[in-house]
């Protein structure tokens, strides 16, 4: 009999975008969005992941935007996206962004190498000697090329450092909801009902961005066990989730929320803008979920 785990990073951690104007960060802009998501009842924000353009962001750059957002002094908590092929620079990443004191990183296993499982526990493990901050592991294998097995994870959450995965094959998710053994955030967000109508206790969604405090009442629904409700909550959200996710992300993403208002449409090369016709659908899609008070709160 495995115990039941400590509880990391529940709720609702929004992976920010990078807002962007005229080729640099928009500094005002990520202050904006984050005292947004805020006031919106996420929990934290995760910044710098493939929503958030990570890999296109030079180190100066991200620091800068820490430091933006950490200037509230009611600034949401950050978990820092922190991937590589390289292990040793991830570490070194690692390190130079502890003086920040994060909530914690979300780490994906190296890109591109396919490693092994034996592989990947070492480049965990590393990464882990790095810090004394929590580590999420980031299962993806879309991006990395890889797959961690359900008995890596799990071997990792062993160690003090990982407590977490963002999971997002709805299969595996359900096994570690099943097995609980080691915390599962949905990185799935059409799996968010199921996710948490069987117990899970944190996501890491990217259609959060677009009426967040729908998605914090979906989960406060789901876990209170008014099922009806929670679906009821959800299903409109499903049409326009599709859409968000049916060109390369976040380009969907930031139309959307350039469409409300909250940045400008911009991306960095070479990623590109969502089509026109895309366009049009999330203009209809937008149009048939009420809005309440998902407005920009700049107090």
């Amino acid at each position: 009999m495995h115990p039941r785990p400590k509880p990391m990073f529940e709720g609702l951690w929004l992976p920010m975008v990078t807002p962007m104007r005229g080729g640099h960060v928009d500094l005002d802009g990520a202050q904006a969005l984050a005292r947004y998501y805020r006031n919106a009842g996420i929990a934290g924000l995760v910044l710098f992941g493939s929503t958030g353009e990570g890999n296109l962001l030079g180190m100066p750059e991200k620091i800068e935007m820490i430091e933006a957002i950490n200037s509230d002094s009611h600034a949401l908590p950050l978990v820092l996206g922190v991937g590589g092929v390289d292990t040793r620079g991830v570490a070194t990443a690692v390190r130079r962004l502890d003086r920040y004191a994060p909530a914690g990183y979300l780490v994906p296993p190296p890109y591109y190498l396919g490693p092994s499982q034996a592989g990947i526990l070492w480049h965990y493990r590393q990464i882990a000697w790095a810090t004394e901050r929590p580590i999420i592991l980031y299962n993806i294998p879309k991006r990395s090329g890889v797959a961690m097995t359900v008995e890596t994870m799990e071997a990792l959450a062993v160690l003090p450092n990982f407590g977490a995965v963002k999971e997002c094959n709805p299969a595996v998710l359900a096994a570690l909801n099943a097995r609980d053994r080691l915390n599962a955030l949905c990185g799935e967000d059409l799996s968010l009902l199921d996710h948490f109508l069987a117990g899970g206790r944190g996501a890491i969604p990217a259609a959060a961005h677009l009426y967040p405090e729908r998605f914090v009442a979906l989960m406060a629904l789901a876990q209170s066990g008014d099922a009806q409700a929670a679906r009821e909550c959800f299903d409109p959200l499903r049409p326009l989730i599709r859409l968000l996710f049916s060109e390369p992300n976040p380009a969907p993403v930031k139309r959307a929320l350039a469409m409300q208002g909250l940045i400008a449409d911009e991306l960095r090369l070479p990623m590109m803008p969502a089509s026109r016709e895309l366009s049009a659908r999330l203009r209809r899609a937008l149009d048939l979920i009420p809005a309440s008070a998902d407005r920009l709160q700049t107090a």
